[in-house]
């Protein structure tokens, strides 16, 4: 059975499990908002599940729970090294600088090394299109899938995001380069679950539906060798040109050793104005959605749906009635907070 939960009660129970292990009230905050709002959208993989093994990370010295947050910038392109802070708090700051520098310079590009894992990176996407900008997010990850033709994992699942403004609603793309997220394998072999065939690979290089296996595999790439490629690109935007730990040299915040993962991310924020009027685009965008809206719709299809909408509808519903918490994922918040001496999730 799974409990449901208002946004703001979420939020305020996440953000004072982090100041309980002394993240700052305010960055405190950032994170919560941004676990809670994936949680929003459905991306369960991504967002309040993961909260416990941060806060034991966080424990255990291997995250920075006060991260010094440093920037070198040279004109419209930035580096930043993220002190081995909290992903999502590091990516906030990045992708904020980078639409700092759009503002100035019509396009942002900022890297950073020394991160952690960030969570959906659609969440960062959303931040440049609620500007009126065109926001690109990557990351790299702990190795997860194999180079084509091999059998042991290099790249992580590393995935790409895109962000189009569009009235209320932003067009956002949010996709890893695996056939699925690694999310939603660690998440299964944490409810005991299986996994659907052609999603994994065992240690053997053989395809298995046991999530604990896959975890001990590999994933594969999305699109065989197209996914392979895409990952190779991905891992040199995140991982290569940071300055960051890449491939296998990228730690796994699920493992016992106590050295920090070395995560890497890039962010664009593109001033659409610096092209043309914004109104201009906006008609633009709204003509093309029409348009393909219009498509015929092949059999058995009932409806052509635009990307993010489908998040969009999630969320809408969750925001009526509550984001839903499984009960391992109860149980597990609620041991923290009594841990902490907090108030748990009634």
């Amino acid at each position: 059975m799974k409990q449901r939960y208002s946004q703001h009660t979420l939020e305020n129970f996440c953000k004072a499990l982090l100041m309980a292990v002394e993240v700052p009230a305010a960055e405190a905050l950032i994170v919560s908002s941004i676990l809670v709002d994936t949680s929003l959208e459905g991306v369960d993989t991504h967002g309040i599940s993961r909260l416990p093994i941060y806060l034991s990370r966080i424990l255990n010295g291997r995250i920075n729970p006060k991260p010094s947050i440093q920037k070198n910038l040279n004109d419209a392109i930035a580096s930043v090294d993220g002190d081995n802070g909290l992903g999502q708090l590091v990516a906030y700051r990045s992708m904020a600088l980078a639409i700092e520098l759009a503002k100035e310079y019509g396009l942002g590009f900022v890297t950073v090394k020394n991160s952690n894992h960030f969570g959906a990176a659609s969440t960062y996407c959303k931040m440049a299109a609620q500007e009126r900008m065109i926001g690109q997010a990557y990351t790299n990850s702990t190795s997860g899938i194999p180079p084509w033709g091999g059998k042991s994992p290099y790249f992580g699942t590393n995935p790409i995001s895109f962000g189009f403004p569009n009235g209320d609603q932003p067009i956002v793309i949010d996709m890893s380069s695996s056939t699925v997220a690694r999310g939603n394998i660690i998440l299964a072999a944490k409810e005991g679950r299986s996994i659907p065939e052609g999603w994994a690979i065992n240690k053997d290089g053989n395809s298995t539906a046991d999530a604990k296996e896959a975890l001990q595999g590999a994933v594969l790439p999305v699109g065989g060798a197209k996914g392979y490629a895409l990952a190779l690109a991905v891992e040199v935007m995140s991982g290569i040109i940071s300055g960051s730990a890449y491939g296998t040299h990228v730690g796994w915040i699920y493992d016992d050793s106590l050295e920090p993962v070395n995560i890497g991310h890039s962010f664009f924020a593109l001033d659409i104005s610096r092209l043309m009027p914004f109104e201009d685009y906006a008609q633009r965008m709204t003509d093309m959605i029409g348009e393909i809206r219009d498509v015929p719709r092949a059999d058995g299809a009932d409806a052509i749906r635009i990307p993010g909408e489908r998040r969009q509808s999630i969320a809408e519903e969750r925001k009526k009635n509550g984001i839903p918490i499984n009960d391992g994922l109860f149980q597990e918040l609620n041991e923290l907070a009594t841990k902490f001496g907090l108030s748990i999730l009634e």
